[in-house]
């Protein structure tokens, strides 16, 4: 489990191709300090388990369902990432529950700068809408944050300079896909209360 308090900002220093997977090669200094074989690390949101480790690096290979349901799939040497270790038994969790099973991607669709912060707007793919609300919890490339404002296809969220200037969401431009993953919660009150499909016209409601 994560909490979405990016710890590093990393890069991926290779990229090799396994038919039907991928192995990357990232630089991770701070999150490899005390990562081993079979740790789990989030990058850009996504939870993948480290190979091998050395020198400030770390191996991990990606599948072909993670590569075409995340943003890993356009990832390249050179392609800066989040990089966050689970969180440790005991300790603060400053954002909210992260899993660092991507639900979708979406896209910058604008940029609003300020004098001290940013408004970014996300496009939003459809199912996803029903689990974003104002002022909820979602996770965006890894990132913990707080939406704004909550529309049908889209959100916006704000983004103070310490985000702006330690993750990748500072500079990330209209178009650049992102991971999402929404709040945890929300989907198991859904499944709780039996929602998770809404009827069809003139289906009755069990």
């Amino acid at each position: 489990m994560f909490t979405g308090i990016v710890e590093e900002l990393g890069e991926i220093t290779a990229v090799e191709t396994l038919g039907d997977a991928s192995r990357f090669r990232l630089r991770g200094p701070v999150v490899t300090e005390d990562a081993k074989h079979g740790d789990s690390i989030a990058v850009n949101g996504v939870c993948l388990t480290v190979v091998e480790t050395g020198d400030g690096e770390f191996t991990a290979d990606v599948m072909a369902e993670t590569l075409k349901r995340s943003s890993l799939g356009a990832l390249a040497t050179g392609s800066r990432v989040n990089l966050e270790r689970p969180m440790a038994l005991g300790g603060r969790l400053g954002g909210h529950i992260v899993q660092g099973h991507v639900d979708g991607t979406g896209h910058i669709v604008e940029r609003t700068p300020s004098e001290h912060w940013e408004l970014v707007k996300i496009s939003l793919p459809g199912d996803l809408t029903r689990y974003v609300v104002e002022k909820g919890s979602i996770t965006v490339d890894g990132v913990s944050l707080t939406v704004v404002d909550a529309g049908s296809d889209h959100f916006t969220i704000s983004l103070i300079p310490t985000t702006l200037g330690l993750t990748t969401l500072g500079f990330k431009q209209p178009g650049d896909p992102v991971n999402l993953e929404v709040d945890v919660l929300a989907k198991y009150v859904e499944r709780l209360l039996g929602t998770s499909t809404p009827p069809e016209p003139g289906e009755p409601v069990s």
